[in-house]
């Protein structure tokens, strides 16, 4: 399968779609198992000439397509229609790295890295930052990947950090009470 320019491929969660993102403006969704006849479906995005684009990962529904840049910006396109969902920005990449942001497990956020060593996390329904995390790394943070199982996400520079969410109190016992409400 040949594609201009330097591509960025995805899989779906089931193994069957792959979308190949060409030239930073295009995606194409392919079926795996008939993929010799061409893309199914085709979406353009308005190009950032600031940026490349660096990745791409399905959520975990399948509904979603992330995609990360070599710029302060992280986008979200409807991976059905192709609409662009949300643009994430406000933080720092300072140096066009590569950074790969991902989804929480549940697909309601979206984390990155930065080149402050910072953690950045946005709302994919609103699309409001909704907090910034500082830890002990202090150069860029490339790479935010979620454990599938447990509430934890790893991040890495030039070390990598383990990140446990931690629950207030009143939080948990909120939740633990509404968990058995009928």
């Amino acid at each position: 399968m040949n594609l201009p320019g330097r591509p960025v491929p995805a899989f779906d969660p089931e193994g069957l779609i792959f979308a190949a993102g060409i030239n930073s403006e295009m995606i194409k969704l392919y079926d795996l198992r008939s993929f010799d006849k061409g893309p199914f479906s085709t979406f353009r995005l308005q190009q950032d000439k600031t940026c490349d684009w660096t990745g791409m990962k399905f959520s975990n529904d399948g509904k979603m397509i992330l995609i990360s840049t070599s710029g302060s910006l992280i986008r979200l396109v409807d991976a059905f229609q192709g609409n662009l969902l949300q643009t994430f920005t406000g933080f720092n990449n300072t140096r066009n790295a590569p950074l790969e942001a991902s989804f929480t497990p549940d697909a309601q956020f979206v984390l990155s890295g930065s080149s402050d060593g910072k953690l950045h996390a946005w709302s994919c329904e609103s699309g409001a930052k909704v907090c910034t995390m500082e830890g002990k790394q202090t150069s860029t943070i490339y790479n935010v990947q979620f454990n599938p199982k447990y509430m934890m996400l790893a991040s890495t520079c030039n070390q990598m950090s383990f990140w446990i969410p931690e629950i207030d109190e009143d939080v948990a016992s909120d939740l633990a009470a509404n968990a058995f409400k009928k």
